[in-house]
């Protein structure tokens, strides 16, 4: 068995806005393993981002973790992240350096009047012993490392130098300077064209199998998924709805909002004229929702149980697991 890195239990997060309530994530509950990647998938606004920034303490100031447990393991240590400040000591020390995070857009994430080899440099020097020169020859390293080419010239040169593709590259250098034991990217490859995405993930693949990093990628794209992940995560609306390995995911779908997903992306060697099926209707107002099952109103298979009641999680076999009244209707037999 692989060595547990994170675990989230009944994680509750709410926003607050004009005496409103979000009740943006509802008790959802994962872990993640070291060499393992895990993917985060669901439509814009199902959660998966706050997820992210909840766990790294980075939820802006109306944003609040109601309740739950966000559990790190590091060295022999449990450290319960969502009882550290925000911008305290504690959680300080472990972000950049035991936790990363690759952002979705790296033109707002990077510094655009710093070098990219001081950035990177810069989480060195704050996190270990290294002197100025040390820590510059290692973000040189780091580039070459990330396949960008010159790296001593480019570490010198700033972010709007750099093409999408690199500076993604050089957020990924900055991410794994210090060999966190957790990386979560989110949205990584995010208005990169493919042959950059496929350049992306084999470099995160890499880093995965040398340094044995555990990774929690969000994405909505499920082609992402497919190439990336060990253990899949469907979301929708603040709920987890389906779980279970990449394999179990995509033979055998239970929830209608995954097989949803599924058919509204094409397939490779089904040539350009596929049937592919939007899902239907629109997500509901986050500040009016459905009484029972979130995905209800849009729902092919939805009956009056789904209105009135939310479905609790059900092991099909393995680790795959569903949350729906009719997921019989689901599974292929």
């Amino acid at each position: 068995m692989n060595e547990k890195v994170l675990e989230v239990k009944k994680l509750r997060t709410n926003f607050y806005s004009n005496n409103k309530c979000n009740k943006v994530l509802n008790g959802i509950s994962f872990e993640t393993f070291a060499g393992q990647t895990l993917c985060i998938v669901g439509e814009s606004g199902c959660g998966k981002s706050v997820t992210a920034s909840s766990i790294m303490q980075l939820l802006p100031d109306l944003g609040r973790i109601e309740s739950g447990e966000i559990i790190f393991h590091d060295n022999g240590k449990s450290i319960r992240l969502d009882k550290m400040s925000r911008n305290g000591r504690e959680i300080n020390s472990i972000r950049g350096k035991r936790i990363a995070m690759v952002f979705q857009d790296p033109m707002t994430a990077l510094n655009p009047v710093y070098k990219i080899g001081n950035q990177i440099a810069e989480n060195l020097l704050q996190h270990t012993t290294m002197t100025k020169k040390e820590a510059h020859d290692k973000a040189v390293q780091l580039l070459r490392e990330m396949d960008i080419p010159n790296p001593r010239k480019r570490a010198e040169e700033y972010p709007h130098q750099f093409s999408g593709g690199m500076r993604q590259r050089a957020m990924i250098a900055m991410a794994m300077s210090c060999e966190p034991k957790l990386l979560i990217a989110d949205e990584p490859t995010t208005a990169l064209d493919v042959t950059i995405q496929a350049q992306i993930f084999l470099l995160m693949d890499k880093l995965k199998k040398e340094h044995g990093t555990s990774i929690m990628m969000i994405t909505h794209d499920m082609g992402v998924v497919a190439e990336m992940a060990d253990t899949v995560i469907v979301m929708y609306m603040g709920y987890i709805v389906e779980r279970g390995t990449a394999k179990e995911i995509f033979s055998n779908p239970s929830h209608p909002y995954t097989r949803a997903l599924l058919a509204s992306i094409p397939v490779v060697g089904k040539g350009k004229n596929q049937d592919l099926q939007p899902i239907r209707g629109v997500t509901a107002d986050p500040y009016n929702r459905p009484k029972g099952c979130q995905f209800a109103p849009r729902c092919d298979y939805c009956t009056p149980v789904c209105e009135k009641m939310i479905p609790s999680e059900v092991n099909l076999y393995g680790t795959h697991c569903v949350s729906c009244f009719h997921r019989h209707v689901e599974v292929q037999k």
